[in-house]
């Protein structure tokens, strides 16, 4: 009887699941609706191909939405995806970046492209054509790396130590707040960097960041961290030697959990060139932009690119003996 009993409340079960489905469906939004203003200009054909195919439907206003992607409750998580998308880099609207945002935009499709974070993995599971073949990645690395030949060595006109100095009553400040604060240069250097563009970065940290590094304690770092990436591009010695050569821009990141709560608690700037000219037009600039790298890329290092290793920290030597008396 206990069996029958059961039996008896599938199709009532059934039934509850189809209509709730189709409830749901009264709450379906769609996507926003936006014009196409300028594709990409003087890309190789088949670049855009490859874009169109793996990334048009998220980072653009041309969606060819699946049948299953625009039924509730997937919708919601597909809308979502679009939005945000859309803020990071819209290829619809690629006419309204300068010719150095589109620079800088390539090269941030080619870094998340060559270690697999786009598309993103629960994309191309449910959209098996966009998934990216070796060819395919080949592709954007040729076309990315013929960018960055443009941007080849050069001769120094405006060396590290010819950053302009600034005074309290003009001192650059961001959309979002953050001054430009040219004490960088007194703070500990903790690493550099090298990126495709060809350029040298330095990377300094205040001494808050610096003890966390120490510590090993930056899941998540303590408010009051602070890092600053000066850039500059390379530049080649008679020698042979590179280094760092003209002043390009100072990249500046503020950890304060409170204020960024949109950005995973850090504070992004960014003053370019010698006249420290702040990039953004808005304070959203951070959220449609720089923490979209940060969340794919950086995630383990509490979204910080570059941190150093503690070099003969405790733990490692506590290793090290294990290893040496098995």
């Amino acid at each position: 009887m206990k069996y029958v009993k059961q039996i008896r409340l599938i199709p009532t079960t059934l039934l509850c699941i189809v209509t709730g489905f189709i409830v749901l469906q009264f709450f379906n939004g769609t996507v926003e609706q936006k014009p196409v203003t300028g594709h990409m200009r003087n890309v190789p054909r088949q670049v855009e191909l490859i874009l169109e195919r793996s990334c048009f439907n998220c980072h653009s206003n041309e969606q060819q939405l699946s049948f299953v992607d625009k039924i509730a409750p997937v919708s919601w998580i597909v809308n979502k995806d679009i939005k945000r998308a859309r803020e990071v880099m819209n290829f619809s609207e690629w006419d309204k970046l300068s010719d150095a945002e589109q620079k800088g935009k390539f090269y941030a499709i080619y870094n998340m492209i060559n270690v697999g974070k786009m598309p993103l993995p629960s994309y191309a599971l449910t959209h098996p054509g966009s998934k990216l073949s070796p060819v395919d990645v080949a592709t954007i690395k040729q076309y990315a790396l013929s960018l960055s030949a443009k941007d080849s060595f050069i001769p120094a006109h405006h060396g590290p130590e010819q950053v302009k100095e600034t005074s309290p009553t003009n001192t650059p400040v961001s959309p979002n707040g953050i001054r430009y604060n040219a004490d960088f240069k007194n703070w500990k250097v903790i690493g550099m960097s090298t990126l495709i563009d060809n350029t040298v970065r330095v990377i300094y940290g205040n001494d808050i960041a610096v003890r966390a590094i120490e510590e090993e304690s930056f899941h998540p770092w303590p408010d009051g961290s602070a890092v600053a990436k000066a850039v500059f591009k390379q530049t080649r010695k008679p020698n042979g030697d590179i280094v760092p050569g003209d002043f390009v821009n100072m990249q500046y990141m503020v950890k304060d959990g409170k204020t960024y709560t949109d950005t995973e608690g850090w504070g992004f700037a960014k003053f370019n060139g010698q006249e420290l000219k702040p990039t953004g037009k808005t304070a959203l600039f951070a959220q449609q932009s720089c923490i979209s790298c940060h969340r794919q890329l950086a995630e383990p290092t509490g979204y910080l690119f570059n941190v150093p290793p503690k070099v003969n920290s405790k733990k490692l030597i506590e290793h090290y003996l294990k290893t040496v008396t098995k």
